[in-house]
């Protein structure tokens, strides 16, 4: 039986990041880190997007980079100027061959491909079940997420950001490779928080995404059918699907954080680390996963890793609205998006705004709807009840 310092449960964007992380601040060498996965990481399977000016750390592996963005509705098409900072795009592929290229030249951390079954945990150690050996620990980094736990409770508003994506290329030069589509609320809502992403790499190669953000998943064939409708809004006649990509975000203000213990941190989608409000991961996750490397230097017990703030409440409203009135999103990211700085919208989404540039955000939002909710909100958790 293997023991290590630190073991990583699932290795996926967080635990990827918070050990390469670890390499780089020369502060781990002498520890032992042992990653488990059942997937080898080998396959694209998703895309990851974030605005920045310049990431110092990533920088290398984005592979394409837009300013301005679009924002579209029914009404109106509005252009975006994100300057200083651009939208930048990671494939996944990318990202995990970056870092694990790094990983395998470090003689103190091990990659096993190897799913998780059973996590014990006594006093002073931690004992890992694997599918083909069990291990120990001193402290363990879970980021496979126990969906039931969310989703089999009533406090705390669930939805989901789902959707199914394809990277086309077309025979007619279609898009603006310079120009990418942040959000298209045009489509048919049907009674959700319906968009599309068009994130063009040439003029024509493009991913078109589909997504919601909503209480429940969709057939495969009715993501594909409006895929298919928005290629022929843009007038692409001829085209060939190069890759697909799907996934499933939840969106919730759940106290992951609830479940950790002194030597068990729970990160990632398992610990709270998505954004709740828009379902955004990498930026959520390089911030988080930076801070527990510093908290690794100089603290032990993982219960004072995570602290609440503002943004959590602002998420929970807006989640709570949504969960109650699913049809109305278009309406409110419209508000934001028309109405407000677009410099200081994507400020207030990294939560990096001081409360008076918050109400500014605020403030352009449906008042009548947010004070409704807001009072709504009160009254379910004083009482503790689901209304």
């Amino acid at each position: 039986m293997k023991h290590y310092n630190y073991i990583f449960a699932g290795a996926g964007l967080s635990a990827l990041m918070t050990v390469y992380k670890m390499v780089q601040s020369g502060k781990f060498s002498d520890k032992t880190i042992l990653l488990l996965d059942e997937n080898n990481k080998k396959i694209n399977d998703r895309t990851w997007c974030f605005w920045e000016e310049k990431s110092e750390t990533w920088d290398t592996i984005v592979t394409k980079k837009w300013n301005p963005a679009l924002y579209a509705n029914p009404n109106r098409l509005v252009e975006i100027d994100l300057a200083p900072k651009k939208y930048n795009q990671i494939r996944s592929i990318d990202f995990y061959n970056f870092v694990l290229d790094e990983i395998s030249k470090q003689q103190n951390i091990t990659f096993e491909n190897q799913k998780v079954v059973k996590v014990e945990e006594v006093e002073n150690q931690i004992t890992v079940h694997a599918s083909s050996e069990i291990y120990t620990c001193d402290q363990l980094f879970n980021s496979i997420l126990n969906p039931f736990e969310v989703e089999n409770q009533t406090q705390y508003s669930l939805l989901k950001q789902h959707f199914i994506g394809w990277f086309i290329q077309t025979e007619q030069e279609i898009f603006n490779p310079e120009q990418a589509m942040f959000m298209d609320f045009s489509v048919e809502q049907k009674g959700n928080t319906r968009f599309m992403y068009v994130l063009p790499t040439s003029k024509i190669e493009a991913l078109l995404e589909y997504t919601l953000f909503s209480q429940s998943h969709l057939e495969t064939s009715e993501y594909e059918s409006e895929i298919e409708l928005y290629i022929q809004k843009l007038g692409i006649t001829n085209y060939k699907i190069v890759e697909k990509e799907r996934g499933s975000i939840p969106m919730s203000c759940f106290p992951f954080w609830k479940n950790n213990t002194k030597r068990v941190l729970n990160i990632g989608s398992a610990g709270g680390w998505t954004k709740a409000s828009t379902g955004y991961t990498f930026k959520n996750a390089d911030k988080k996963s930076t801070q527990l490397v510093q908290f690794l230097q100089t603290k032990t017990d993982f219960k004072q890793f995570h602290k609440i703030n503002k943004f959590w409440f602002y998420d929970l409203l807006l989640l709570d609205i949504l969960y109650r009135k699913n049809e109305i999103g278009a309406t409110i990211f419209s508000a934001l998006f028309t109405k407000s700085n677009p410099q200081l919208n994507f400020k207030f989404l990294d939560e990096e705004t001081s409360f008076w540039e918050d109400l500014q955000i605020i403030w352009k939002c449906p008042k009548g709807l947010f004070v409704k909710g807001l009072f709504a909100l009160i009254f379910r958790y004083s009482f503790n009840i689901k209304l």
